[in-house]
């Protein structure tokens, strides 16, 4: 009896073996390699490992103990810090160029307060990273309640936090009070010995926690909002103003923090410390880790990788002994070129440029 021929088992599930496609291996790696692309931070951790074999493969000196140290510690920790709260910033709209004067006064205060006035150790830090809270705050009620510009709130406590430095230590460096050095392992760690991974542990430990709080937390899904869409927000009856006031007050704290942190690290209290230039290395980490410079996109992982990319260009180049001169347009054209893979990918991912 003729009739249509039924298809066999054979035809249905392929050719026995399955070939290349039928290999679950493969195609567990292909789909890893799809959705790895797809992340935002995908590029970053690319150029981060490129730069990491380049200067490991040019230079004897860079994959040692010592120098590792120095990079994670000594460079890269406090750029990750500091680009935790300008992440936060940046996704709901705002900027603080102040948190470098923050990390300036706030060893200071912890001096002062120490020195002068004979405040206990432990209260003496606490009151310091308070002093940073209370400068976000300040930098929030200008910026949210008085609708300055944040650009320019922030620029103007800049000038604030500077004179206050300059005009109480005479632009001279202080010793650290002898009441908190048992404790400075525990917050700056030391330049050798037991102490010297203390930075990277405080900033891996962070990101963690903001990264936590970013994405699976009301308060990160409230940032995002603000900064994709302020009208749509408050529509939402988000109260855009008060994680507004959080963020900065977060960006500040964690100012002070690092303040305090390499005023340990180094063994002095330095009034050229901090300023502008951590400041913008952070913001720096946080674009090149794939936030945009307008608001509502963003991750801490990011910044995290960022900073990475920074502080290995830092001392790559340092050990490699390049002169100081030229060395920041090395940097710039690094950052440059960061952050045009990270345009390119994004639009490989069928993304919109956040830059």
């Amino acid at each position: 009896m003729s009739g249509v021929a039924q298809p066999t088992a054979e035809v249905v599930s392929g050719p026995p073996g399955g070939g290349a496609g039928g290999n679950p291996f493969i195609r567990g790696a292909v789909a890893g390699g799809k959705l790895f692309i797809r992340q935002r931070e995908a590029t970053v951790f690319l150029v981060a490992v490129a730069l990491f074999v380049y200067f490991w493969a040019t230079t004897s000196t860079f994959v040692t103990g010592s120098n590792l140290s120095n990079l994670l510690s000594g460079y890269a920790a406090q750029i990750i810090i500091l680009s935790i709260g300008e992440t936060l910033l940046l996704i709901c709209g705002e900027i603080d160029l102040s948190v470098g004067f923050v990390f300036t006064f706030s060893p200071f205060l912890m001096h002062y307060l120490i020195d002068f006035y004979g405040v206990p150790g432990i209260p003496a830090i606490l009151l310091a990273l308070l002093m940073g809270v209370a400068v976000g705050w300040v930098n929030g009620f200008f910026t949210v309640t008085l609708h300055v510009p944040s650009f320019i709130t922030t620029f103007g406590m800049s000038f604030i936090l500077l004179g206050l430095v300059l005009t109480t230590s005479h632009a001279y460096p202080a010793n650290i009070p002898a009441s908190v050095q048992g404790i400075g392992n525990w917050i700056g760690g030391t330049q050798t010995g037991s102490g010297q991974w203390t930075q990277i542990i405080w900033a891996v430990v962070l990101v963690v926690v903001f990264h936590v709080i970013l994405t699976r937390t009301r308060w990160g899904l409230h940032t995002i909002a603000a900064g994709g869409n302020l009208l749509g927000a408050r529509e939402a009856g988000i109260h855009v103003n008060r994680i507004k006031y959080g963020n900065f007050m977060i960006t500040g704290l964690l100012g002070a923090l690092v303040g305090i942190q390499i005023a340990f690290y180094n063994s002095t209290i330095d009034p050229s410390s901090g300023g502008y230039q951590p400041m913008f290395y952070a913001v720096a980490a946080a674009v090149i880790g794939g936030t945009a410079m307008l608001g509502g996109v963003g991750t801490i992982i990011g910044g995290f990788l960022g900073a990475i990319v920074l502080a290995i260009v830092l001392d790559g180049f340092l050990i490699k002994g390049v002169s100081a001169n030229p060395v920041n347009i090395i940097f710039g054209v690094a950052i440059l070129i960061a952050m045009v893979a990270n345009v390119l990918l994004a639009r490989l991912r069928g993304e919109r440029g956040t830059v």
